[in-house]
């Protein structure tokens, strides 16, 4: 088989303090990336990062800003930064305060408009509210008028948070519904409720799943059924770095004996298409 063409569509450049956050604590039990770089307290520049993941056989990331209720932890604008100096390598994945959901509007167009990012991410964990809560409305609203995808985490939170606000059913379940243009990427499987977020990418034509924070060998067999079949063109590969790295995600990926066009789709296409990125 020729050589994948890989995009990662779930990662975050490794900035120390950011990494080395108490939220993160539970993160940093396993003896992961994440944790190796906050024990060398050396940053990490984000092309070595870069280097790291193109030498694994990405050929491009999809890198996330992160704010939380206490403020950006990695900025939009930081994170533009990275991308104008590696726009071919580089997709960047907007965030905002979802608290002051007017100044996050503002700053989601300004994000999008002038800083050139490509799409929303914001994680129900982190704010304690689903995905239904009245907060996120306008902000779906704006994420349709300016045509960019809305990822999130669906399933268990890894941080020592309640997990319930990342179920799918009912709460992404609602948004899909009422918000049907909206493009949707429920990222990290959806483990417990696999079968709730399968059921809703099946429904709805905009919801998709991408494979962050799971290595293909641990894929559930639900979940690999569905790549093989419905799904192809509905999964996209993503490793969660500097959590996981590639490598690390790609191991046991022959095994789920995908044909060409599907391994191809989910390693490259579906993201590609998802977020625009050009070949």
């Amino acid at each position: 088989m020729p050589q994948d063409r890989i995009i990662d569509a779930w990662m975050q450049f490794p900035k120390r303090s950011f990494l080395a956050d108490p939220m993160f604590d539970a993160l940093r039990r396993w003896p992961t990336r994440w944790r190796r770089m906050v024990e060398a307290q050396a940053d990490v520049a984000p092309h070595e990062a870069l280097a790291e993941l193109q030498g694994e056989g990405a050929v491009h990331v999809v890198a996330n800003a992160w704010w939380g209720p206490q403020g950006p932890m990695f900025g939009n604008d930081e994170l533009a930064a990275i991308v104008r100096a590696h726009p071919d390598r580089v997709t960047g994945i907007a965030s905002v305060d979802l608290y002051r959901p007017m100044d996050a509007v503002r700053e989601l167009r300004r994000a999008v408009n002038v800083l050139g990012l490509k799409g929303l991410r914001l994680l129900p964990w982190l704010w304690g509210l689903p995905p239904d809560d009245r907060r996120y409305y306008p902000l779906y609203a704006e994420c349709c008028e300016l045509g960019i995808p809305f990822c999130t985490q669906v399933g268990h939170a890894g941080p020592m948070r309640p997990s319930e606000p990342g179920r799918p059913i009912p709460y992404l379940d609602v948004v899909a519904h009422e918000f049907p243009e909206l493009v949707i990427v429920g990222g990290h499987v959806g483990v417990p409720w696999l079968a709730e977020m399968l059921s809703l990418a099946m429904k709805n034509p905009n919801v998709h799943i991408d494979t962050s924070a799971y290595k293909a060998s641990r894929y559930p067999a639900e979940l690999v059924d569905y790549l093989r079949g419905p799904g192809r063109r509905k999964v996209l590969f993503g490793t969660n770095f500097p959590m996981l790295g590639l490598a690390e995600c790609l191991t046991g990926l022959d095994a789920l004996a995908l044909d060409e066009a599907t391994r191809a789709a989910f390693l490259h296409g579906n993201a590609a298409r998802v977020y625009g990125i050009a070949a």
